[in-house]
């Protein structure tokens, strides 16, 4: 072959490295030859899907020959409904995932720049970097900082330059689980200039029970520069059928909806989510469940003197030495979590909440591989 096609692609897509998601259960075992594994990688809900959600998608079933409705709009009137807010501030997406790229496809070319923390969601660079738009990353915060490897604020501010027009910040952060209070964050709104546009990644917001936590939604009049973008993947227990969404100021969701794809959400994400929103229950038994597990793992890091990331998230970072062996160590033992060498820190683990079942299971193999 006389053609390099990897030299024809655009300069931004050489550079990136693909993203790697948490191990499959099906792959492990069929690499190993075991059965009965755990995955705590990927911070799914280990509740699954609310009951209603699931009784949505058997009634959607005989219309699957069907095309969903493109602008979804019986969905955007609901998170209209439920959050309070006006449903043509409502972008929808294949996941947050694919509202974080819309974003970055509508506002970046080359020649700007994005901002984001050390140690964030790996999507920012992929997504900016695919537009062919410079990455400006800003140091996270130090080792003994109440918040480890979090977000620093005032470096996010200081990197913002006359290039930058979006800023991507996660709250809680996703892998550490760190988090920005209400203060910090309106400070910090507050001095961005008006033509940047700030990301406020809300993922796992559902599952966080401090006062201090801000209520992003209620400032999107207050900041027409901001977007928060939520999923359903995470609470809602809707990983697999991938659906999420932003919320910003019309002008920007004109703009977003202008580079979304026709269909980008399918007719069965769309129903599911509905009627997830219907299930304050299933919203209060995933929390539940989620304190107690996190309780459960910082307890046993506390006795067993291993240090872990601070978290409000359904997810826990542990420093175990040699992350990338112990994490083989523990695939041997049926356990998947998560190395996050590709994030930075090669010396922690990331290690979603689980059922109580799954939880202790995770403990007992980690003791055994580290010899306790």
């Amino acid at each position: 072959m006389s053609c390099d096609y990897r030299a024809l692609a655009n300069a931004g897509v050489q550079k990136i490295s693909p993203y790697e998601p948490g191990k499959p259960i099906e792959t492990l075992e069929r690499e190993l030859g075991i059965s009965n594994s755990i995955k705590l990688a990927s911070n799914e809900n280990p509740l699954g899907p609310s009951p209603l959600a699931l009784k949505a998608i058997t009634g959607m079933l005989p219309e699957l020959a069907l095309y969903p409705d493109g602008g979804g709009f019986a969905l955007r009137e609901a998170i209209a409904a439920k959050l309070r807010v006006s449903a043509d501030i409502v972008t929808l997406g294949n996941g947050s995932n694919d509202v974080l790229e819309l974003i970055a496809r509508a506002y970046l070319a080359p020649g700007f720049s994005a901002v984001f923390s050390e140690h964030a969601f790996a999507v920012y660079p992929l997504a900016v970097m695919a537009t062919g738009a410079t990455p400006r990353i800003a140091k996270a915060n130090a080792a003994n900082h109440a918040m480890p490897y979090g977000h620093d604020l005032n470096a996010l501010r200081e990197a913002i330059d006359a290039t930058t027009r979006l800023v991507f910040i996660a709250n809680p952060n996703n892998p550490t689980g760190t988090w920005l209070t209400r203060q910090a964050l309106t400070a910090f709104l507050d001095s961005v200039p008006e033509d940047v546009l700030v990301v406020l990644d809300e993922a796992y917001s559902e599952y966080v029970g401090h006062d201090d936590y801000p209520d992003a939604i209620a400032w999107l009049q207050q900041y027409p520069n901001l977007i928060v973008t939520r999923t359903f993947s995470k609470i809602y227990g809707l990983a697999g059928l991938r659906i999420g969404f932003a919320l910003s100021h019309p002008q920007v969701a004109d703009m977003l909806n202008r580079v979304r794809q026709p269909f980008n959400t399918n007719m069965l994400a769309q129903a599911a989510a509905i009627a997830s929103l219907e299930d304050a229950d299933h919203i209060l038994r995933s929390v539940a469940l989620n304190d107690e597990g996190l309780a459960f793992l910082t307890q046993a890091c506390t006795e067993r003197d291993l240090r872990y990331i601070p978290s409000v998230g359904n997810f826990l970072c542990i420093e175990v030495g040699d992350g990338a062996k112990v994490y083989q160590d523990l695939l041997r033992e049926g356990v998947i979590v998560r190395p996050i060498a590709s994030y930075g820190l090669p010396q922690y683990l990331r290690v979603s909440i689980g059922t109580a079942k799954d939880n202790q299971r995770f403990i007992k193999a980690l003791d055994k591989v580290q010899g306790r």
